[in-house]
């Protein structure tokens, strides 16, 4: 089988940052589900990658496992995530910056247990750093904690009642922008990937201004297939990376096993799309 029509999933998360999932979990239930190019793109760290490699390596038929990361930026006060794909994991300037990105995660995070402190939510903030068990905070350990204390009946419940923009807990971001990210990232011989574009409930036209200035900052690609996808919002994102020249990339953002996302699930690839590894630079595995 060959690239152009492996089963590929280019985005997902472990316990390395919110995921539920270790990354030997993580490997195991994707080889099960028959993901055959794998990407771990964990928020800020690439932490979880040596685990990952090696219990893959154990396998008779091993994924092609590729290096990643998704580091977290500010573009015009939005939150947007750029993936780092085949990144070296052995770049000192990298693994500087995502340093750098852990601690202005941890100050970010205890203002938000601040102010739900003050809204009387008491414990919030050691709840999720229980939760994350040595990982880097963030919003998703919050909402989880939040969700099993019962403020909420879901994740995506809690977002809307205390951590989106405007509620009791949002906390605006302190990342650096999305020019550095990307430098950072071909630094480190990587692609840079625009994450779930449609995602960041942008208007039509502010999404459209999105893809061109990351284009502009040099970004290589744009994810266009993503869990939870309307066909319409799928050609509209292959449309977008026609129309700014950026390769195609694709991934389920998978956290844990639940009813709405899936390692490799919906992963279509549609004809006629220019994908992240018919790149020249793209690190073969």
């Amino acid at each position: 089988m060959t690239d152009e029509n492996i089963l590929a999933d280019l985005h997902s998360h472990t316990t390395a940052s919110d995921g539920q999932l270790t990354p030997s979990e993580l490997i195991e239930r994707a080889i099960g589900n028959g993901v055959e190019m794998f990407a771990i793109t964990d928020h800020d760290t690439t932490a979880g990658l040596a685990e990952a490699h090696t219990y893959n390596q154990r396998h008779e038929t091993p994924l092609k496992l590729i290096n990643g990361v998704e580091i977290s930026t500010r573009w015009h006060n939005h939150d947007i995530h750029v993936v780092g794909l085949n990144v070296d994991l052995e770049d000192i300037q990298l693994d500087d910056f995502l340093t750098n990105q852990r601690v202005l995660r941890e100050l970010r995070a205890k203002e938000i247990g601040e102010r739900l402190g003050k809204a009387g939510i008491d414990g919030a903030y050691e709840g999720a750093k229980a939760l994350a068990g040595g990982a880097a905070l963030s919003r998703g350990h919050y909402a989880r904690w939040l969700a099993e204390h019962g403020y909420a009946t879901s994740m995506a419940n809690v977002f809307k009642k205390y951590l989106a923009r405007g509620k009791t807990g949002y906390v605006p971001n302190n990342w650096s922008d999305m020019a550095t990210a990307i430098e950072v990232i071909h630094r480190a011989g990587g692609v840079a990937v625009l994450a779930h574009p449609s995602g960041y409930k942008l208007s039509a036209k502010w999404v459209k201004r999105l893809v061109r200035e990351f284009k502009e900052a040099n970004g290589d690609a744009m994810e266009v297939v993503v869990s939870q996808q309307t066909v319409e919002d799928r050609n509209n994102l292959i449309a977008l990376s026609l129309k700014n020249e950026l390769f195609a990339s694709l991934g389920s953002d998978f956290h844990f096993p639940g009813s709405w996302t899936e390692l490799g699930k919906s992963m279509f690839q549609p004809k006629g799309v220019n994908w992240v590894w018919q790149m020249d630079n793209w690190v073969k595995a």
